[in-house]
C-alpha cells in the first residue's frame, strides 16, 4: 500500500527523517512507535501531504507522492491527536460539515454519516454540542469525521490519548473491526506500546528518524528467546552462576532462556538456584520480546521530554 524510498526530511541543518526505506502492507494495521522527536509524526506529516519532503520517494496505493498528490489525498484519512471539529457545532453538524468537505452529497452524505455514527456508536449523542462531550465522546466523533469518506488508507496519531480504559477499548476494537470489514490499510501511531501490541499485525520503531526495526509483530515477538523470569532482585554474587548456562542470559532482573534442546534443563537449574539464593520469581513467561522491553532495548530507556517534535 506505502512504498518509502530513500526519504529524507531536513529542517535547515536538522534532520528529522533520515535515508528511510519501509513499505506498509495493504489492508493490514501498522504500529509505529518512537520516543518523542523520533520522527513519527514528520513521517506522517510527509505521506498526508501536510509537510513536503526533502527527497526520496513516496509512493501510496500506486500514486507517486510528486504526481499525483490529490489522488493520494483522496483515498487517505488522518485523525489526528489534536480534536479536529468545531465545539460549537453539535456532532451531526460536524458530521455534515465535513462530509461535504469531502466532496460528499445527497444519499451518499447521508450513508456515510450513518455509517460512520454506528462505527462510532455516536446515536445518543448527535444534537449535542461536541464541545460539551466526555473526551471518550470526542475522541469517537474525531474518528468518525476521519471514516467519513471511506478511505482506503487511515492514520490514526494518537487516537485514544486522554480517555478511560472502558473508551479506550471500545476504540481499540471499533478500529479492528474497521480493518476487518472495510479492509482498511491502518497506520496507527501511539506511545501506548500495549495499544499497539493489543491491535497491530506489522510494526515500525523508529529512533532519531531512522527505522530502527521493521516486520511482522508475530514473528518479531517470537523471534527471540523463548522464556524469561522476572525476578525480585538482581544479587550480582549469587546469580555468577548463571554465566556458565549456555542459553541463559541475565538483564538486570530478568534471566532470558533460550529455546532449544537445553531450555527445560535450564529451567530447572534456574529455578533452583533462585530457590538456593532466597530469590523470589515475579513471574515466567514465553516470548520473551515483549514488546516494551524490545522497544526500551532498541531506543534506549532513556527521557526525551525535552526533545523536539
Amino acid at each position: 500500500m506505502i512504498q518509502l524510498e530513500n526519504l529524507i526530511k531536513k529542517y535547515d541543518d536538522v534532520v528529522a527523517i533520515s535515508n528511510v526505506n519501509l513499505s506498509i502492507r495493504k489492508g493490514v494495521i501498522t504500529g509505529l512507535l518512537g520516543p518523542n522527536g523520533a520522527g513519527k509524526t514528520t513521517l506522517v506529516s510527509i505521506l498526508t501531504g501536510i509537510s513536503k519532503k526533502t527527497a526520496g520517494r513516496v509512493n501510496v496505493g500506486g500514486m507517486d507522492l510528486d504526481s499525483n498528490p490529490d489522488g493520494i489525498k483522496s483515498i487517505t484519512g488522518i485523525v489526528p491527536q489534536t480534536l479536529a471539529f468545531y465545539p460549537l457545532l453539535t456532532a451531526y453538524e460536524n458530521l455534515e460539515y465535513f462530509g461535504v468537505l469531502y466532496g460528499l452529497q445527497g444519499a451518499r452524505l447521508r450513508r456515510r454519516i450513518d455509517f460512520a455514527v454506528e462505527v462510532a456508536s455516536l446515536q445518543s449523542f448527535l444534537n449535542r454540542r461536541s464541545g460539551r462531550l466526555s473526551g471518550g465522546m470526542q475522541r469517537r466523533l474525531n474518528l468518525a469525521i476521519g471514516l467519513l469518506h471511506d478511505p482506503h488508507m487511515l492514520y490514526l496519531d494518537e487516537p485514544t490519548v486522554g480517555v478511560d480504559v472502558q473508551s479506550r477499548m471500545f476504540m481499540l476494537e471499533m478500529i479492528r473491526k474497521i480493518n476487518e470489514e472495510q479492509k482498511t490499510t491502518i497506520l496507527y501511531t501511539s506511545h501506548y506500546i500495549s495499544e499497539i501490541q493489543q491491535i497491530a499485525d506489522d510494526i515500525v520503531i523508529i529512533d532519531n528518524g531512522s527505522i530502527v526495526l521493521k516486520g511482522e509483530m508475530e514473528k518479531l515477538l517470537s523471534a527471540g528467546r523463548a522464556l524469561v523470569v522476572n525476578i525480585e532482585h538482581a544479587d550480582e554474587e549469587a546469580l555468577a552462576p548463571l554465566a556458565g548456562l549456555t542459553g541463559v542470559v541475565r538483564e538486570k532482573n530478568s534471566i532470558y532462556i533460550d529455546r532449544d534442546g537445553l531450555l527445560f534443563s535450564n529451567l530447572i537449574a534456574v529455578v533452583s538456584l533462585l530457590e538456593k539464593c532466597g530469590i523470589d520469581m515475579v513471574n515466567i513467561h514465553y516470548n520473551a520480546n515483549k514488546l516494551e522491553e524490545l522497544y526500551l532495548k532498541l531506543t534506549s530507556d532513556r527521557l526525551r521530554d525535552g526533545e523536539p517534535q
